[in-house]
């Protein structure tokens, strides 16, 4: 009897432990990725206040985006190594910090290196996360649970930084949608210090090659930088970056082929569900990120609604995202299976993109945006938790950060292909319309309805790799 009753209050802590390590990774990701999308709505206030040209304020997204997604394959490895509670701690902070800097920027150059820095310490942050959340949940019905509640996050937080950009800035200005990291990311960090078990990575001697890392590290860089810089270059500076960033690629290959200890063992990418995961996410996640953008966009330029308008449109999203993320994704996935609730997701999100691109100049929110708002958020909200599941089956335990570095380098590189293609098309599109002759309005709509239909031909090709690639795995 003594050791039943000693032995509950401990699985009770033990369970308490690895559900408030939870709360930890979340609000760690929340503030990453509210700073990712907070910034959008804001960014005709910054260029005002600090005189930026319009290239030149592509830089206060840039300046991020660029090492956050160049590091996450280099930072998830080393969090194998060095342990992912230290590399996740450590990237709090240096966020944090860095938030701080942008908040009492007076200048852009200021500004631009601290978005920078804030760039390294989210990649730090982000690339172990799902590592960490794989270690903490090993049994498959729970860890469907804290994917759902994860994922809810992250998709919910992404649509709140809009609203969050949108109040800030007008209700105060521009510098709070950065100071407001301060509180957060102080208190995030001194929770990851103390609730999530400290974790013993297996040392730098077993995969510290750093020629590797310097190759894929500049490789991620420079191919973020071609992604994100398209439009303000000339197609053939364009495809001379993209040949250097491809030859970087393929010498960071057959380095790893070679080497002792080789920083990412290239058996990973035999896993046809990691790979195909990875593969899929690119185009559903280009798709959604183009939205996000876009849409906010048409609600201003088009529909003519305020910053803080704009923000509150979108707020039905993360609602609708997060209550049925909570409420019915494990319980879904674990019925249906992953990968039928993955295709499930993407038929939503196609039908979504389909009906949005529909949106016409003299349009109203309530007809046209609302409704592909909500079925989108429908379908990313089936669609991620059960991607998420896929890819990362996929990995061993000791690659479980590299794994989710890598996860989370495909959102990067699927967010900045989407935003690159698709505001491109949009803006060639009202550019020739004007230049025709057509009034502005008019034209703009225009624009942004050709960048939905291919969006949504982007989002019918994830479901058609998803179909083909991922067949079979059905729990």
């Amino acid at each position: 009897m003594s050791t039943l009753s000693e032995s509950q209050p401990r699985a009770l802590e033990r369970t308490y432990s690895r559900w408030a390590s939870l709360v930890v990774l979340c609000a760690g990701t929340l503030m990453t990725i509210l700073d990712g999308n907070i910034v959008t709505v804001a960014m005709p206030a910054i260029q005002r206040d600090l005189g930026f040209s319009g290239p030149g304020l592509a830089w206060v997204v840039n300046a991020y985006m660029i090492p956050f997604g160049g590091l996450l394959l280099l930072v998830g490895r080393l969090g194998d190594l060095v342990g992912r509670k230290r590399m996740f701690t450590t990237g709090l902070a240096v966020f944090t910090a860095a938030s701080v800097l942008c908040g009492v920027a007076t200048s852009q150059g200021m500004l631009i290196a601290a978005r920078a820095v804030q760039g390294v310490g989210g990649a730090m942050a982000s690339a172990v996360v799902l590592g960490m959340l794989f270690a903490l949940f090993p049994e498959p019905r729970e860890l469907a649970r804290a994917i759902a509640v994860f994922s809810a996050v992250g998709a919910g937080g992404g649509a709140l930084g809009t609203f969050l950009g949108g109040a800030l800035t007008q209700a105060l200005n521009w510098h709070w949608i950065f100071l407001i990291n301060l509180p957060i990311g102080i208190a995030a960090w001194f929770a990851a210090v103390r609730v999530p078990a400290p974790e013993q990575g297996a040392g730098l001697g077993r995969g510290a090659d750093y020629p590797g890392a310097a190759l894929v590290t500049g490789a991620l860089m420079l191919t973020v930088y071609v992604i994100v810089g398209t439009g303000a270059r000339s197609l053939t500076a364009t495809l001379l970056l993209a040949a250097l960033a491809l030859a970087l690629f393929v010498a960071f290959t057959v380095r790893q082929a070679r080497a002792a200890r080789p920083l990412l063992r290239l058996r990973l990418f035999r896993s046809r569900l990691l790979t195909g995961a990875n593969a899929v996410q690119i185009l559903m996640i280009g798709t959604m990120f183009g939205f996000q953008f876009i849409g906010a966009l048409y609600v201003q330029r088009v529909l003519g609604f305020s910053e803080l308008l704009t923000g509150t449109a979108f707020l039905p999203a993360p609602i609708a995202v997060g209550a049925l993320m909570l409420g019915l994704s494990a319980r879904t996935i674990g019925r249906f299976g992953a990968y039928r609730v993955l295709l499930a997701g993407l038929v939503l999100i196609v039908g979504g993109m389909a009906l949005l691109s529909r949106a016409p100049a003299d349009g109203s929110y309530v007809a046209d945006v609302l409704p592909p708002l909500l079925l989108l958020a429908t379908g990313f909200a089936a669609a991620m938790p059960a991607l998420t599941g896929l890819a990362m089956s996929g990995a061993r335990e000791e690659d479980a950060g590299l794994a989710s570095g890598l996860f989370n380098t495909t959102q990067v590189v699927g967010g900045s292909l989407g935003l690159a293609v698709l505001s491109t098309l949009a803006a060639g599109r009202t550019d020739e319309l004007v230049s025709g002759g057509a009034e502005l309005i008019p034209a703009t709509a225009a624009g942004y309805q050709l960048a939905f239909r291919v969006a949504a031909l982007i989002a019918a090709g994830a479901l058609v790799l998803a179909a083909g690639v991922l067949r079979g795995r059905r729990d």
